[in-house]
């Protein structure tokens, strides 16, 4: 299920959804969610606003998910993100993968929320309390995760 919305989503009807669709089949559900967080220390985030690219976007997180489900084996999976403008501390992503076995759900779940960092069409207007503005960049560490996913390695922990 990949949703993209303005909307502010529930993540317990989402794993509800998730775990009735998968029923038995699912041993485990990982789940990821993202939040809205200040800048750095001592730069409050006052409003983060997301663009993204209609129909474009939606299709890289459907690919997304159905390459952590061939590679995992995994029996489904969720992704719902938000777009518009968000205040600090709002929902951003939910991400839930659900396999037979936990290793396969927590890879699959981590794996989709690299992925969608560096390869779905979002764009991130940060506006700090005082007014200033600024679009976020693409931090390396998230490109170079996501290289180490699709060279089949493992990725360093996050930062």
């Amino acid at each position: 299920m990949i949703i993209v919305q303005e909307a502010d989503f529930d993540s317990a009807a989402l794993l509800a959804r998730l775990r009735e669709q998968v029923g038995a089949e699912a041993g485990a559900i990982v789940t990821f969610t993202g939040y809205v967080r200040d800048f750095a220390p001592g730069q409050a985030t006052e409003t983060l606003y997301l663009e993204h690219y209609p129909g474009m976007c939606e299709r890289e997180l459907h690919d997304i998910a159905a390459t952590a489900q061939q590679r995992w084996n995994l029996a489904g999976t969720t992704i719902a993100h938000r777009v518009g403008a968000l205040q600090r501390n709002a929902q951003i992503v939910f991400v839930a993968a659900a396999s037979a076995h936990r290793g396969d759900a927590f890879r699959g779940c981590e794996y989709m929320i690299d992925a969608l960092k560096t390869r779905a069409p979002f764009w991130k207007r940060e506006t700090l309390q005082g007014g200033r503005s600024f679009w976020v960049e693409q931090r390396a560490a998230d490109h170079e995760r996501t290289q180490a996913w699709d060279a089949g390695d493992a990725p360093k922990e996050p930062t």
